[in-house]
């Protein structure tokens, strides 16, 4: 049975929840083969990216939605590096799936950005 997810219809806001979701899933896999750090450092930074853009969805300003989102995106950069040493260590076929969409969430944040700055430039 599928769970009802509220996520307002935000393309952003559901793809990083859902990477969180396989993050979530991917970890106990990384625990039963004794990757702790990896584990820990993964959820930490693979969950944080939904964490701030659904933060960012209640900013004070362009300006604080604009921060939220480029902590958002160093949060991804992060969690890329930890899923590209978790696939030197465990070859599971769900790793280059992650990295496939995390691409795509950072291709949507990076746009997100610049058309928020571009956006906030146009109104100074």
């Amino acid at each position: 049975m599928a769970s009802k997810i509220p996520l307002h219809d935000n393309i952003i806001v559901e793809k990083t929840f859902l990477f969180a979701v396989q993050i979530l899933k991917l970890s106990p896999i990384l625990q039963e083969n004794k990757q702790f750090v990896l584990a820990n450092q993964l959820l930490r930074s693979g969950m944080s990216i939904g964490a701030n853009t659904r933060e960012a969805q209640n900013a004070e300003s362009k300006a604080d939605f604009i921060h939220k989102f480029k902590i958002a995106a160093k949060e991804a950069d992060e969690a890329e590096y930890w899923l590209l040493l978790t696939n030197e260590v465990l070859k599971d076929s769900i790793i280059p799936q992650l990295l496939e969409e995390l691409k795509i969430i950072q291709k949507i944040i990076t746009k997100i950005i610049a058309t928020t700055k571009n956006q906030l430039a146009k109104n100074t």
